[in-house]
């Protein structure tokens, strides 16, 4: 079994300008987590971030939305994680995925950032790629059909039907939570990627 994680990081770009964009995924999973912990998130500016304090079974989990923008995500991610002594394993950070359609989720353990900003900040705040990434599928403007270059794609909103399989996936997450929290990521990520599997 691995450790259970403790500190959840959403990524996104804080403003109201950015909250509905493709790059902001990591957030909507966030409040939703928080959510189901009855967690509200409070801003916490000695970590540059707004940050929600949960239970479960008897102990604390924090989740938190980096307010730097997302290429500066590691500030955040590397001053909560030492100041809650935990290690790069115990964290697990949602975040947008070019690579995976919308509609689809992948648990990762450790590997690449693949380009990613916040992901590449983050390995170098943890001076290690081994923790855990949730990535949300939100395609990429060549498998979609689009002109569009992958940054201004990514700080655009879905389309209307990309976005209801994006809540689809999102809703999906919320029931593997319970297995993330108490280290069966194993269990949750077979769910997550049976689900995964065309009907």
């Amino acid at each position: 079994m691995s450790k259970a994680i403790r500190l959840i990081i959403g990524l996104g770009n804080p403003g109201p300008e950015y909250e509905a964009t493709r790059h902001n995924a990591g957030f909507w999973l966030a409040d939703r987590w928080a959510q189901q912990l009855h967690a509200s998130f409070t801003l916490e500016k000695n970590f540059n971030a707004w940050v929600a304090k949960g239970r479960f079974d008897g102990e604390a989990v924090i989740i938190a939305k980096p307010i730097t923008y997302m290429n500066r995500s590691g500030q955040a991610a590397g001053a909560l994680m030492r100041f809650y002594k935990l290690t790069p394993d115990q964290v697990l950070v949602l975040h947008d995925e070019l690579d995976l359609m919308p509609g689809q989720a992948k648990i990762k353990f450790a590997g690449g950032h693949a380009g990613h900003n916040g992901l590449r900040d983050i390995h170098q705040a943890f001076g290690t790629p081994d923790y855990w990434r949730l990535r949300i599928g939100i395609g990429h403007p060549r498998t979609l059909g689009l002109a569009q270059q992958v940054a201004g794609f990514v700080l655009n909103a879905p389309r209307k039907d990309e976005l209801a399989q994006i809540d689809d996936v999102l809703y999906r997450c919320d029931a593997i939570l319970p297995d993330i929290l108490s280290g069966k990521m194993e269990i949750a990520t077979s769910t997550l990627h049976t689900e995964n599997r065309p009907s």
